[in-house]
């Protein structure tokens, strides 16, 4: 990304970008920075060209990108989606061919780094992966975005909101702006303001579902399933989640101390930034434990399918199990 923000600073393109990866938000504002400062900002649709999706005419793009570009120094070629980088073609042999006028970018969801014009684009061009930002870079965005709009927000109350909110940039931006305008007339936002309307994401109700069962708290506990229910998630899916979230526990019991805090992110497969909420919780039971959960809820999803018992009371006997065995550590 540094790369991309040198090219537009200095306005010296590559012949070819490729942008992917699974942070969009970034994908889109790298790419729509791109063609601002390739273009200039009094140019028309003259010099530009965008192309979606695997069913495109070839014959067209090659005829646009070999054009000389009117009146301006580049022309550019913008194709999204078109699955020529996961797939075998022989594009690579076309862009070598196109005049040095001429920007081609592409934007990827899949790519394959075997693929030829991967290879092609890695050699000649500029091939950039917009993965997940830090945690340290997605506090940054969100002190800049409400700053912006004249708010302020404690430390804390960043890391409590970016653990309620679903970790993408995209989701992330449409949170504060709804802070932003639910706060109007206030400068600083408060935890109490991201209760009040933002919508939290569902693995931070799991969290607190296994604090209240950690804690013993039956009542919490089915009061949190149930506002899962309301938010139409079904039995079998918040199984699922549970399944997962003690399968993390256990990984992170197992591996305490061994890893640091990004190498135990990469292998559950979580955010960096989550990680200590994670080991946290696991330090509140025995692994013994843990496991015995885990079984349980293996157990569970094999009486669902086998018809022995329905979905939301197997889940709520679950719970409900879990708290009448629990054993804290």
């Amino acid at each position: 990304m540094k790369r991309i923000k040198e090219d537009i600073k200095t306005n010296s393109f590559h012949p070819v970008y490729l942008l992917y990866g699974e942070e969009t938000y970034l994908v889109r504002l790298y790419r729509d920075d791109l063609i601002k400062a390739i273009l200039a900002e009094d140019s028309d649709d003259m010099n530009f060209s965008r192309f979606q999706g695997n069913g495109i005419d070839f014959h067209e793009v090659r005829e646009i990108a070999n054009t000389l570009p009117f009146f301006q120094e580049h022309r550019l070629v913008l194709l999204e989606d078109t699955g020529l980088i996961k797939h075998a073609s022989d594009f690579a042999e076309d862009l070598a061919a196109m005049p040095e006028s001429t920007i081609v970018i592409f934007v990827e969801k899949e790519i394959d780094k075997r693929n030829k014009l991967y290879k092609y684009i890695s050699k000649n061009g500029l091939a950039v992966e917009m993965g997940a930002m830090s945690a340290a870079d997605t506090k940054k965005f969100i002190a800049l975005h409400l700053k912006e709009n004249g708010k302020i927000i404690r430390q804390s109350t960043v890391e409590y909101f970016m653990e309620q909110t679903e970790n993408s940039l995209t989701n992330i931006q449409n949170e504060l702006d709804k802070l932003v305008a639910y706060t109007l007339g206030r400068e600083e936002i408060c935890p109490a303001d991201i209760d009040a309307v933002c919508s939290v994401q569902v693995t931070g109700q799991i969290f607190q579902m296994l604090d209240a069962v950690a804690e013993g708290k039956q009542t919490a506990a089915m009061k949190l399933y149930h506002d899962l229910l309301e938010l139409k998630e079904s039995p079998m899916s918040i199984l699922y989640l549970l399944t997962r979230h003690f399968n993390i526990l256990l990984q992170i019991k197992d591996s305490s101390g061994e890893l640091s805090r990004t190498e135990l992110a990469k292998k559950v497969g979580v955010p960096p930034f989550a990680v200590g909420k994670y080991q946290i919780q696991a330090k509140r039971f025995e692994y013994a434990k843990l496991k015995q959960m885990l079984c349980a809820c293996v157990d569970t999803e094999y009486d669902f399918k086998r018809g022995r018992i329905k979905d939301q009371i197997g889940v709520e006997l679950l719970l409900v199990n879990f708290i009448c065995q629990r054993k804290i550590t």
